[in-house]
């Protein structure tokens, strides 16, 4: 127990160091400083009228489907700049369940993905949720759930996220860390983004304590 406390404290502060040591992003866009683990269900809609314990359905964010168990997650802390450079570190990204729980499953590459999203209508908090995402770059998951990259962030186009991709209040952007679904030599399909496991929680520029008071729009 002691030896496994030692290594979650060199580990966190090796992350400290790694986001340190690296050069901030040009301007900071977003900062996400939490994560939420997938669930693999949610509640079904009651319908018209209202079915009573209506039947679960599959736990899909952004037309992205989840993993088949829950995936908690330890910590997570994602920059994204303006420039469309992502730098994120997360760790303790394991399996809540199956035979193979508190462990990756298995070798893994991870990626993470953004979705933005359009303006409100009148009158409305939050704009759609666009489908298309921003990409970083595939990174491997260690043994203990942990990964860290440095990449840019892009769309199947190379386009990086435009300046309104949302906002920090109510018209938030999604994050999600997914895996990687492995290439299929059969059919030529590369690898591509799959099942998601874990979600960014967006700092509130109210809330903001560090970078001596500047937003996530850079004042």
């Amino acid at each position: 127990m002691l030896h496994q406390t030692h290594a979650l404290t060199a580990a966190a502060i090796a992350c400290t160091l790694l986001l340190a040591a690296t050069p901030a992003t040009a301007v900071e866009m977003f900062r996400f400083d939490r994560g939420i683990g997938s669930e693999p269900l949610r509640a079904g809609p009651a319908g018209v009228p209202p079915v009573p314990n209506p039947s679960p359905v599959a736990n899909v964010v952004a037309g992205v489907a989840p993993g088949g168990a829950p995936w908690p997650v330890e910590s997570l802390k994602v920059d994204i700049g303006y420039d469309g450079r992502i730098r994120a570190v997360v760790q303790g990204l394991v399996l809540g369940g199956t035979d193979n729980v508190g462990t990756r499953g298995g070798p893994r590459r991870m990626v993470i993905s953004l979705f933005c999203r359009d303006a409100p209508a009148p009158g409305a908090v939050a704009g759609a949720l666009q489908t298309i995402p921003y990409n970083s770059e595939f990174v491997e998951l260690d043994p203990d759930g942990n990964f860290r990259l440095d990449s840019a962030l892009t769309n199947a186009s190379g386009a990086t996220p435009q300046a309104n991709c949302g906002d920090s209040i109510d018209n938030r952007p999604v994050l999600l860390v997914r895996t990687v679904t492995a290439a299929n030599a059969g059919t030529g399909a590369p690898a591509a983004p799959g099942a998601w496991f874990a979600a960014g929680v967006l700092k509130n520029v109210q809330h903001r304590d560090d970078d001596n008071g500047r937003d996530n729009r850079g004042r």
